[in-house]
């Protein structure tokens, strides 16, 4: 059995939190559940659960709160949370999953699932959300995650990202591809703050990597590597005016 434990400062979250896993995933055992910061490190320490659901505004604190109190992070984390945007921002950043409320059964069980896929290696990742909602900056590092490794790479060392469907190729500087299976469109959302532009639905480019603008067959923008990414007539227009600003 693998042992989870539920932390939610309201009990109604907690009993659908713990009816989805028992109606969903016979594997998982809830050992404990807590609605405050003191409680919640209380049971994880006492528990050692495989699997923590976590709110991040709790009584007395966050769910950032309880993580730092903790030593041993041999657990997988899966936030819950009706808000809090930077918090979001910086998950998403890590690599980790999150569940917005109200809670969607579609998405609980994908995350409890990909928790059961990758159940142990996680306090690298852990370790490194934890500081950049201490300093509370913009993270200057992305989390790639494949089905073989994580990557920690630079997000200035990022030149380009190529969308094949569900999946997102990330074209490093002096490193080689990395395929995640995450939408162009997530990655967009995250990086457009970094000098990223997506010049046609199938790229998303980092502008400080641009050697030059093709105006020729509709516009092409030249990359400083020579790989020719096209450009949408659509959003030429925001394209140049961005490109004005530099």
């Amino acid at each position: 059995m693998i042992k989870a434990v539920i932390i939610d400062d309201e009990p109604e979250l907690r009993e659908v939190n713990r009816r989805l896993l028992k109606d969903n995933f016979p594997e998982i055992e809830v050992v404990g559940e807590a609605g405050s910061v003191n409680d919640a490190v209380e049971l994880i320490s006492k528990t050692n659960p495989k699997i923590v659901l976590l709110d991040i505004e709790i009584e007395g604190g966050t769910g950032f709160n309880v993580l730092q109190k903790i030593d041993n992070k041999d657990f997988k984390t899966i936030f819950i949370t009706a808000f809090n945007q930077f918090a979001i921002k910086a998950i998403k950043f890590s690599a980790l999953d999150y569940i917005l409320k109200p809670v969607n059964e579609f998405e609980f069980c994908a995350a409890i699932k990909n928790a059961i896929e990758v159940i142990s290696n996680n306090e690298v990742q852990m370790n490194h959300l934890l500081k950049q909602v201490e300093k509370e900056e913009r993270p200057q590092k992305l989390v790639l995650r494949t089905s073989e490794a994580m990557f920690l790479v630079n997000i200035s060392d990022v030149m380009y990202c190529k969308s094949d469907n569900s999946y997102t190729t990330f074209y490093i500087l002096d490193q080689k591809e990395i395929l995640v299976s995450k939408g162009i469109k997530e990655y967009s959302d995250m990086l457009e703050e970094y000098h990223f532009f997506r010049p046609h639905q199938s790229f998303l480019v980092n502008l400080d990597y641009i050697s030059r603008i093709d105006k020729s067959d509709g516009g092409f923008i030249i990359m400083k590597n020579g790989k020719e990414i096209p450009i949408s007539s659509r959003r030429k227009p925001a394209m140049m005016q961005l490109l004005d600003k530099f």
